[in-house]
């Protein structure tokens, strides 16, 4: 699995506290979604489903494109020596299974890229509250995401990364409370590249 693209729903990850920029001047920071899908204990956990996932469609796409060349071996060695009806019978047996093999390649890409959706979907749902809370914590009026929010350049002392990582896994090591104001105004989402199922191996 290509693990340097993505987790992606929407194009800018922003969070306004009114209340700060009355009190402040407005404090804009930034996060790296990528880091937070592989080193947070949660997104470890989401892209270790996605590959257990990937690796049993490979094993058994490894099996049937065996089995189609032991079948296609077969038709070369005994071709000659069978009857015409048993090497139509084996052709056909043959194109069935090869046909097999094709439907099975696109349903397990189907079947990946849906579960790596279902995945990065409920990190989202997790890591948002986070986001939230250590924005608001440091005080930032707003907050995007480093690499998908049209940003060109920003300090290393903006980036919260690092902060809603170790929050996050404090978090699930010790279940905490609901926190009250969890929920993004205005109904803010997050955007950030995901790891990208690799596309079935074929034959």
């Amino acid at each position: 699995m290509n693990r340097t693209v993505p987790f992606a729903v929407s194009t800018a990850l922003a969070f306004c506290l009114p209340a700060f920029a009355q009190e402040t001047p407005e404090k804009i920071g930034v996060i790296e979604v990528q880091r937070i899908v592989q080193e947070s204990a949660v997104g470890k956990e989401s892209l270790a489903r996605i590959q257990k996932l990937q690796q049993s469609k490979q094993d058994e796409l490894t099996k049937r494109q065996k089995e189609l060349r032991d079948m296609e071996q077969k038709i070369q060695d005994q071709g000659k020596s069978l009857s015409e009806d048993a090497m139509d019978k084996l052709q056909k047996d043959y194109q069935a299974k090869a046909l097999d093999l094709k439907r099975f390649q696109d349903d397990a890409q189907r079947e990946l890229e849906d579960a790596q959706r279902k995945e990065l979907a409920e990190l989202e749902k997790r890591v948002m509250p986070v986001i939230d809370a250590v924005a608001r914590e440091q005080k930032y009026t707003l907050v995007f995401n480093k690499f998908q929010s049209g940003l060109l350049f920003a300090t290393p002392g903006v980036d919260l990364t690092d902060a809603v990582i170790t929050k996050f896994n404090t978090q699930i090591a010790a279940p905490a409370k609901a926190e009250p104001g969890n929920a993004s105004p205005g109904g803010a989402k997050a955007a950030a590249a995901a790891p990208s199922p690799s596309p079935a191996p074929k034959k």
